[in-house]
């Protein structure tokens, strides 16, 4: 692996599963691949789960982390070419992007969109020249459009809380793993939030159900339909409860439209999830990226009861960052 943006930087969702798991049941197991490796982890956004989770991954690996708070303690960035800059940008983006590269191993970098422009967002501008020049191998930590490290992670909450039984074929037993119904459905906000997690879940579990992993669903209010290129192969529906039927595991995320870029179209308090709600569903197992609005996003009775995995879920993103690092590793 040379770079982590997108499920297309992964072949076979089964085994990077696999993988992940292994490294969690040994975390030290390859302590001596970073050893003498550093990795720069660059913030221009809030991070508490995304920037612990991965610096511990890479601790776990043997690998020295710098972390840069750009929003904070670096110089205003201008991203744009040929513009003379005597405005408030100080610092170019070919030099900044160069210089970190200097510095480090691997590079990690969070930036959310503007959610003004979404042909700008969408074009990820950003780190399409932060990876060009920083010329080391760059992991997504978030973006304007997809969040990998996170689709990873609910990859392999779900397949690890996925049941197993033991099959007879001829004569002989094997482990059978069920498919199990996977449901995204949007929750309401207070403000309008990017497509990037929404996006990326979907992208990951659209190639995951082509790989025969599980069965996907969306459902939404109408005007919040994504963009087609990450749900291709998912069923989608503006109906929550015919979606919510007979589900394994509920993904509840709120996102903002993109055909009326950014905008709140609805407040869609009904569509929060509930107990009531889930009746319907097989027992599911509820989920979301965190940080979560109780009460507004998702009822407290879900999120404190016995079938939430929210913090099994935020646990998993060591082994999800840590596959990723591994591999990159590897590959130095």
């Amino acid at each position: 692996m040379k770079k982590f943006f997108s499920v297309a930087d992964v072949d076979n969702l089964s085994t990077i599963v696999k993988e992940a798991l292994a490294l969690k049941a040994a975390p030290n197991a390859h302590r001596k691949l970073g050893e003498h490796k550093m990795l720069g982890l660059v913030f221009l956004n809030p991070s508490l789960r995304t920037r612990l989770s991965t610096q511990k991954a890479a601790i776990n690996l043997g690998m020295d982390v710098m972390v840069m708070n750009m929003d904070k303690d670096g110089w205003a960035l201008e991203t744009r070419d040929g513009v003379v800059m005597d405005g408030t940008t100080v610092e170019h983006i070919r030099e900044a992007a160069a210089v970190m590269g200097e510095y480090c191993d691997v590079l990690g970098l969070r930036s959310f969109p503007g959610l003004k422009d979404r042909k700008e967002d969408y074009s990820e501008d950003l780190f399409n020249k932060f990876s060009t020049y920083c010329k080391k191998p760059l992991v997504s930590l978030e973006s304007a459009t997809r969040h990998p490290l996170q689709s990873l992670t609910d990859l392999i909450t779900i397949l690890e809380h996925t049941p197993s039984t033991s099959k007879e074929v001829d004569g002989k037993f094997s482990t059978v793993t069920a498919k199990p119904k996977v449901v995204l459905t949007w929750a309401p906000h207070v403000k309008a939030l990017p497509q990037a997690v929404p996006n990326s879940f979907s992208e990951w579990m659209c190639k995951a159900q082509e790989q025969g992993l599980l069965d996907f669903t969306i459902t939404h209010p109408e005007g919040y339909e994504l963009d087609e290129h990450f749900t291709n192969g998912a069923t989608i529906t503006t109906n929550q409860n015919e979606a919510l039927k007979n589900a394994d595991f509920v993904y509840v995320k709120n996102w903002s439209s993109y055909q009326e870029y950014g905008k709140i179209l609805v407040t869609g308090r009904e569509w929060m999830p509930t107990p009531e709600k889930l009746k319907v569903t097989n027992h599911a197992k509820v989920m979301h990226c965190l940080p979560v609005r109780r009460d507004l996003e998702l009822s407290s009775a879900l999120l404190d009861g016995p079938d939430s995995l929210v913090i099994q879920e935020a646990g998993n993103r060591v082994w999800a960052a840590q596959v990723v690092l591994k591999r990159i590793l590897e590959n130095l």
